[in-house]
């Protein structure tokens, strides 16, 4: 029988309550929480580096230490220089290791692979092994579906490498924002009958999550099996600790897990988050794209003037794949495993005709990036245009030339970013990247209204992917992630008029914008050399 937590007492869940209620008391607990986090990891890193310089500086043995720093530094730089990876993420930190190699080199140890732990990545290999197996025998080998001519190599490539099928029966539907698409989360929610599970970055109290956890409960309590992933740094300034066990003691059928616990130490595995948005009711639809659940993803809310993103409902046997995706995190990492017979999948084959739906995700262990190698294959077979939602834009080599190779050859390569930033250095980042962009006839809008979160990219008006893959390194690389990739359907043709719509509320960036003089450029090469860590 699988270990059961402690429950949370009736004085530490009125404690949740209170706090949570309470706003003003409930964000200065939170703030504190941060900042907290924030100035123990500091501690380390001063006194890490105090140490090091007084023993390096200071010490009869500084002269053999300074040595061994020096080798330490050109082994680093070497493995790099043979590494195969991104020219300019390598140029990045080769320049940080030779200026500041006392810094540099554990910097790299701890930030330059970007891969989970090794005792992460084997809980995760290990519970994707059980679920393939569970599902070969709840519904047999997935038959490898006749890919399309123009689809054919990237079908094959999430089919083969990634794990997941393509679907040729279901349903799509796209909307263009976050409060349009929660009232049928809402609706489908109250349809439940057996089980629903959510996978968030972000849960945030307010009237969204407020209207979603009155749902939740009514359905405990009709039996029906709750299930809860929400990523620690993700809340850590939207939700107190522990609430997940207090999520639990409302219901025996409410499970909760928050994933990759924040603790106050310097550590790789912090850098590895769940930024997956999955909404799964019945096995019969499953609810994605950038919404998380917090009140500016339906309008509630003006934090950044507008907040725009996308979402997608999906509806039929490609619903699996979002079983799949939730439950390898799942049973990784809680000691209650699950089994998947518990939670089906409707399998009868309904909806348009010749439609193709694609779920998959984007895990850190991967030795390449599913996510970048979906969109590099989008862009370099386009044909008339690509249009592109994204909230950064911190490209790396690949994706930056693809972009301009694209452009240069007369495809229409269109690209939204906020007008409105959530984070001035990331913005001031994005803003960086247009001028190499725009002189190779790449078009840059800037979404006047406010902010746009979403993560779209529509190819020809044919195929499209919806999800939440940003396009900087962080999320596609450090990141575990999901997206769908589909064509032959109405979802492209709502994307496209989308498109249009939000071409027109945005401002087309001239060649010249933003201007930056001497020390502003420089400002921006120093930026570049730490924007694999933002």
């Amino acid at each position: 029988m699988a270990k059961k937590r402690k429950p949370l007492n009736e004085r530490q869940k009125k404690w949740i309550e209170r706090t949570v209620k309470r706003n003003r008391s409930y964000k200065a607990l939170l703030y504190n929480r941060f900042f907290l986090y924030l100035i123990l990891v500091l501690l380390q890193l001063a006194f890490s580096f105090f140490w090091v310089c007084m023993f390096v500086y200071n010490s009869k043995w500084g002269i053999i230490a300074q040595a061994v720093i020096s080798v330490c530094a050109v082994i680093t730089v070497l493995y790099l220089i043979n590494k195969n990876d991104r020219p300019s993420v390598k140029l990045n930190w080769i320049l940080l290791i030779l200026v500041f190699p006392v810094f540099g080199v554990p910097a790299y140890l701890m930030y330059g692979e970007g891969r989970p732990t090794r005792s992460m990545n084997q809980k995760i290999l290990q519970a994707k092994g059980d679920n393939a197996r569970q599902l070969q025998e709840l519904y047999g080998e997935p038959k490898l579906k006749e890919p399309e001519k123009r689809n054919e190599a990237i079908e094959l490539y999430l089919s083969k490498h990634a794990d997941y099928p393509v679907y040729t029966s279901g349903e799509l539907s796209y909307y263009k924002s976050g409060e349009e698409m929660f009232p049928f989360m809402l609706e489908e929610m109250k349809k439940a009958e057996k089980y629903i599970l959510l996978e968030y970055f972000i849960i945030d109290h307010g009237k969204m999550w407020e209207e979603m956890l009155k749902v939740l409960l009514e359905k405990a309590s009709q039996g029906v099996q709750i299930r809860i992933i929400y990523d620690d740094f993700g809340c850590m300034m939207t939700l107190p600790p522990n609430y997940e066990r207090y999520l639990e003691s409302l219901h025996e059928n409410i499970r909760c897990m928050t994933f990759n616990t924040i603790v106050p130490l310097f550590a790789v595995r912090m850098n590895n988050r769940d930024h997956k948005k999955i909404l799964v009711v019945d096995g019969k639809v499953a609810f994605t794209g950038g919404i998380n659940i917090a009140d500016e993803y339906i309008a509630e809310k003006r934090r950044y003037g507008y907040w725009k993103d996308t979402g997608l409902c999906v509806r039929g046997e490609a619903v699996r794949s979002f079983v799949q995706m939730f439950f390898y995190m799942w049973n990784a990492f809680r000691d209650d495993k699950e089994e998947l017979k518990d939670f089906p999948v409707i399998t009868e084959k309904t909806g348009e005709e010749g439609i193709r739906i694609q779920p998959y995700d984007d895990s850190p262990f991967d030795k390449i990036s599913v996510g970048e190698a979906v969109y590099l294959d989008m862009i370099h077979r386009s044909v008339k245009y690509v249009w592109i939602f994204t909230p950064y834009l911190l490209l790396d080599d690949s994706l930056r030339q693809a972009l301009c190779q694209a452009a240069a050859r007369g495809v229409d390569v269109r690209i939204v970013t906020p007008g409105i930033p959530d984070k001035k250095m990331v913005y001031r980042l994005t803003r960086a990247n247009y001028a190499i962009l725009m002189e190779a006839g790449v078009k840059i809008y800037e979404y006047t209204p406010g902010f746009i979160h979403a993560k779209s990219m529509l190819c020809d008006g044919e195929s499209a992917v919806v999800g939440t893959i940003n396009l900087d390194y962080r999320s596609l690389y450090f990141h575990f992630e999901n997206a769908v990739y589909f064509s032959n359907c109405k979802a492209v043709d709502a994307l496209k008029r989308d498109c249009e719509e939000t071409f027109a509320l945005s401002k087309l960036c001239s060649p010249d914008y933003p201007k930056r003089g001497f020390f502003g450029r420089l400002i921006d090469s120093v930026l570049r050399v730490f924007e694999t860590w933002l």
